[in-house]
């Protein structure tokens, strides 16, 4: 009997170690996988930038040999000398990039520190405010995400003749604003909604006015949620092109992604100049990505729990 017992045990402990190794097996199975799939994705997502500046780095005979050098021989860097150390009487159109870069600058600012304050106030009194036709008011300014740009460009365009704007980079901060701002207050009243009433009604009781408690208590709570916001402005405002291109005509006020819609018409095929100049005009927004990257998951993702 006694035998019988321990070849049972031996049985059960025989079958225990096959069923952990076999789920063992499986999820390194499974880990293998998913390792595979995320170097398959960002090779997907980096492979085209990388290939960007090699280009921009190149020369020409190197993009049009057969087979094609995938590393060049020689770096080339008199695009990227032309667009930041030409002179002022340069014909290259690589000078004028750096009077659209300096737009994109600051249209894209502007429009972004606009944004976060009108869109912060505005989402606290959604969130925490009652008055009449709230819920209709913030109907309509979410259905207003729904209209196409094409749209509204030509309202937008009548509007800017009639107040002389065109050719202004104020025009386009106002164009960016009225599409932009409806995103920042949907994104900024679910993040409040996180931020809990009770702390507001201590402050309250404490002697806090209604925008000391804003400033005091709503927006430290939400600089998670307001650096996704601004972020996303910010990239929205530099990559606009449409009303950009409609609304502006000269140096003055042309965007960067305008000027490199017109590097074809300017340098014919020099893939070389093109891949310089969307180097530099990709920089920002792959730069404030990769510093803020963190607040972009914290503000996406602190709004979705309610306190």
């Amino acid at each position: 009997m006694t035998n019988l017992r321990n070849d049972d045990n031996d049985r059960m402990d025989g079958l225990t170690e096959s069923i952990f190794s076999q789920r063992s097996k499986k999820r390194k199975l499974q880990r293998i996988l998913l390792y595979l799939a995320v170097i398959l994705i960002c090779i997907c997502i980096l492979a085209p930038y990388i290939w960007l500046i090699i280009s921009s780095l190149s020369y020409r005979v190197d993009l049009t040999a057969i087979p094609l050098h995938w590393i060049p021989k020689k770096i080339n860097v008199e695009n990227y000398r032309q667009i930041f150390l030409s002179t002022a009487d340069s014909s290259s159109p690589n000078h004028d990039l750096r009077y659209g870069f300096l737009n994109s600058l600051i249209i894209a600012g502007s429009s972004t520190l606009i944004c976060l304050f009108a869109g912060t106030f505005a989402a606290y009194a959604f969130t925490r405010l009652n008055f009449k036709g709230k819920k209709s008011f913030y109907l309509l300014i979410l259905i207003t995400q729904f209209l196409p740009l094409a749209v509204l460009i030509i309202p937008i365009y009548i509007i800017m003749k009639d107040l002389g704007l065109l050719n202004t980079r104020l025009a386009l901060i106002l164009a960016n604003c009225s599409f932009i701002l409806p995103l920042m207050v949907w994104l900024m009243r679910s993040y409040f909604t996180s931020v809990p009433k009770d702390l507001e009604e201590v402050a309250r009781i404490d002697g806090c006015s209604r925008f000391g408690t804003i400033f005091r208590i709503i927006i430290p709570l939400s600089t998670p949620g307001l650096a996704a916001c601004g972020i996303f402005a910010f990239i929205i405002a530099w990559n606009e092109f449409f009303t950009a291109f409609i609304l502006s005509s000269t140096l003055n006020s042309k965007t960067i992604s305008v000027l490199l819609s017109e590097y074809s018409s300017k340098v014919g095929i020099d893939y070389v100049a093109m891949a310089s100049a969307g180097v530099v005009a990709s920089l920002p927004p792959v730069i404030m990505a990769l510093v803020f990257q963190k607040y972009i998951v914290q503000g996406l993702t602190g709004g979705a729990v309610k306190g």
